[in-house]
């Protein structure tokens, strides 16, 4: 893994977002998952602005969600789909037949992990994976315990996970997460981890150990040969 020590949150947005748009200028068709939350928002500001100016760029390009709210309906305002609609699909102009996405209430959430697990199989590897960092050290709902899932799952959520912004103004709070599992991650040709936001300086030193332990679910990165982690100054 190498680490990136960012000036502030506009410095790591910028040299991910340039790091994505080398490759995409590179190979424009490329399959990539995307995380949602306040770490990748600027990342998402900085490839809308780049559609603006080189719109040929993202015209192959497939998108994947790395994880979705169980049990909430879909058009929740805090919802990952929501939040996906408005920062990457709408600005890149990214169709459905270009977007594999969890449901968030479908009838058979195991059933929902193995469609998207199938269309992992039918249109992967994924080529870049976005990932946040949770001050439990969870990277999208692979939580810390005993074990961590290989693929695509149903997740309990942690206490942590349930304190996100994202579920304070919900109506309905979520009830379970769904998720791409370990595998599905390290499995990705390159991946970015972004770490900024308040009161991670214990799980960053944890990181940086290279320990790695399903306590720490993002301590896996380490086994992987192509991950990027830019750490916002301001998250240390």
């Amino acid at each position: 893994m190498k680490i990136k020590y960012c000036s502030d949150y506009e410095e790591m947005s910028q040299l991910c977002s340039d790091s994505i748009l080398t490759d995409l200028k590179k190979n424009n068709k490329q399959l990539i998952c995307v995380a949602t939350g306040n770490s990748p928002n600027g990342v998402y500001e900085n490839l809308a602005n780049a559609h603006k100016s080189e719109p040929s760029l993202f015209e192959k390009l497939k998108v994947i969600k790395l994880d979705e709210w169980g049990g909430i309906s879909a058009s929740d305002e805090n919802s990952c789909e929501t939040f996906i609609q408005k920062k990457i699909l709408g600005p890149l102009q990214i169709l459905s037949d270009r977007y594999i996405s969890f449901e968030s209430k479908p009838a058979s959430p195991e059933e929902e992990c193995v469609r998207i697990q199938n269309e992992i199989k039918r249109h992967g590897p994924i080529d870049t994976c976005i990932l946040g960092l949770g001050k439990n050290g969870h990277i999208g709902f692979n939580e810390p315990g005993k074990a961590l899932a290989p693929y695509c799952h149903v997740a309990k959520l942690s206490k942590e996970s349930l304190r996100h912004e994202m579920t304070a103004t919900m109506q309905k709070k979520p009830s379970y997460g769904l998720t791409l599992g370990m595998a599905n991650i390290l499995q990705s040709k390159k991946i970015v981890l972004l770490i900024t936001g308040a009161n991670k300086n214990s799980v960053i030193e944890n990181l940086l150990t290279k320990t790695i332990n399903p306590d720490l679910p993002a301590s896996f990165l380490w086994l992987h040969q192509n991950v990027t982690c830019y750490i916002d100054s301001n998250a240390i």
